[in-house]
């Protein structure tokens, strides 16, 4: 156990038997450090930690002080609560989960609610497909050097047409196409940070990019991120002055698992607070298409005055998730991107590129996205009521305002890896929670799926899960 952390469990057993009650005032950070003689570094990530924890709170120029939540119990609400904070910095390692959960989702006839990809049904395949088949029969594409990086021409040009229609203009040479948003993740990070790095992320986060993060032999930190609103600002500005955080790496728009659309002030402030502190921020907007709303999300890429934003979108989550096409939009590291790109895979397959390019300019990819929207906007209230009216009693639920996952909290009792075990044994498979974080946090948390359109199948899998969970919580 590191310094910090002995501190910070000592201190909280002291809270919890009553030597501090809520509204005390603990030891200031300068009595602390001479009182344990250890530094006021390792004082203050101590003091982060457990304010991560719901234990203490901060109070401006006054310290620390015992959290009123320490003496209540906890409201009830079908809510999640306001803020689950987590600040601990570990080597990643949940691969080998991840990789077991998602080979359970392609079983035969499973229910897929665990699955991380939108259901097919809705895609245009065929539209694609009849494009990629007429790229494949033009000799003068089958050479390597057609795909080389950036990218094609035809892609590039749409992806930045689409930009331009959601009220962004964009340097289209600035565009990186790549294998997906994965691989777009993978590039920036290692363009920003090297092995041995720390890089705040989200709690709960994708694991998409705490995959990422244990590729490069890097750190993840873990930060307190509000369900409706997002990352604490507050809370991230206080790990950046206790120890140096090489990256930061996000998703402002309908974050997987929570669903949030973090408001646009709060956009500009993350940009702000990172680029003072020289901080490259890595945005993962493949969600962005997916509102619910009346207009389109901006992003921190908007917001972005020098360069230090990164931001990384795919087509896999509104168009189709067989292409594996996504890409990169670099800032200041663009040309670092673009080598390690070509170090890396060398291209992007080329057929795939222009049968998308072609459907974005002939076949109305708008029409074809408002109809998701609809359809996952509705199936999002279904599965939300249909939880609260089957799962056990203490089960919150997160308020998506776009993408296609629910984000639910089960009575503490309720192991998620467990419910995951019984689930898988009735042909049901479901996002523990483990899946989310370096820790074991979102122990009682699942993860549904609401993009496969409703069905008895459905509903009566939902049902199931819910049993189940009550059974759990006995």
């Amino acid at each position: 156990m590191k310094l910090y952390e002995k501190l910070a469990d000592d201190i909280e057993t002291l809270i919890r038997k009553g030597v501090y009650r809520p509204g005390d005032r603990v030891p200031s950070v300068r009595q602390a450090s001479q009182q344990h003689r250890i530094s006021i570094t390792t004082v203050i990530r101590a003091y982060l930690l457990l304010e991560s924890r719901g234990v203490v709170e901060s109070r401006p120029q006054s310290g620390y002080f015992v959290s009123a939540r320490m003496g209540d119990g906890g409201a009830d609400s079908n809510e999640l609560r306001t803020s689950r904070p987590i600040a601990v910095s570990a080597t990643v390692d949940v691969s080998r989960l991840v990789l077991s959960t998602l080979r359970s989702i392609g079983t035969d006839d499973a229910v897929p609610l665990g699955s991380p990809y939108p259901d097919p049904q809705l895609f245009p395949y065929e539209k694609l497909n009849r494009y990629a088949s007429a790229a494949g029969r033009k000799k003068s594409l089958w050479g390597v050097t057609n795909a080389l990086p950036p990218g094609t021409p035809e892609l590039v040009r749409q992806i930045a047409r689409r930009y331009l229609e959601n009220g962004m203009a964009v340097d289209p040479n600035e565009i990186i196409v790549t294998v997906g948003a994965t691989e777009a993740i993978n590039l920036c990070l290692q363009a920003v940070a090297k092995p041995g790095d720390v890089i705040a992320v989200e709690s709960p986060t994708f694991y998409a990019m705490l995959h990422a993060i244990e590729r490069s032999g890097m750190k993840a930190i873990e930060v307190a991120t509000h369900p409706e609103y997002g990352i604490e600002i507050e809370a991230l500005a206080k790990i950046i002055e206790a120890g140096p955080i090489a990256a930061c790496m996000v998703m402002p728009n309908f974050q997987n698992p929570l669903g949030f659309q973090m408001p646009d002030e709060r956009k500009r402030a993350l940009v702000d607070l990172l680029a003072k502190a020289g901080i490259p921020v890595i945005e993962n907007g493949v969600y962005n298409e997916l509102y619910f709303g009346d207009s389109h999300p901006t992003t921190l890429k908007s917001y972005d005055k020098k360069g230090t934003v990164l931001h990384c979108g795919s087509f896999s989550k509104s168009l189709t998730a067989a292409y594996r096409i996504g890409w990169a939009l670099p800032g200041r590291y663009r040309d670092e991107v673009e080598k390690l790109k070509f170090l890396n895979t060398l291209t992007t397959s080329v057929i795939p590129q222009l049968a998308i390019a072609e459907y974005l300019e002939r076949d109305g990819y708008e029409h074809h996205l408002r109809r998701i929207r609809k359809n996952y906007a509705q199936q999002a209230n279904l599965m939300k009521s249909m939880v609260m009216r089957f799962f056990p009693a203490g089960t919150r639920t997160s308020t998506p305002m776009g993408g296609y996952v629910l984000w639910i909290e089960l009575p503490a009792k309720v192991d998620s890896m467990t419910l995951y075990q019984l689930a898988l044994a009735r042909g049901i498979t479901i996002g523990p929670g483990y899946m989310f974080s370096v820790s074991d946090n979102y122990r009682n948390f699942i993860r549904l799926n609401y993009s496969t359109p409703w069905s008895p199948e459905i509903e009566q899998a939902v049902i199931t899960v819910g049993k189940l969970a009550a059974s759990c919580a006995k």
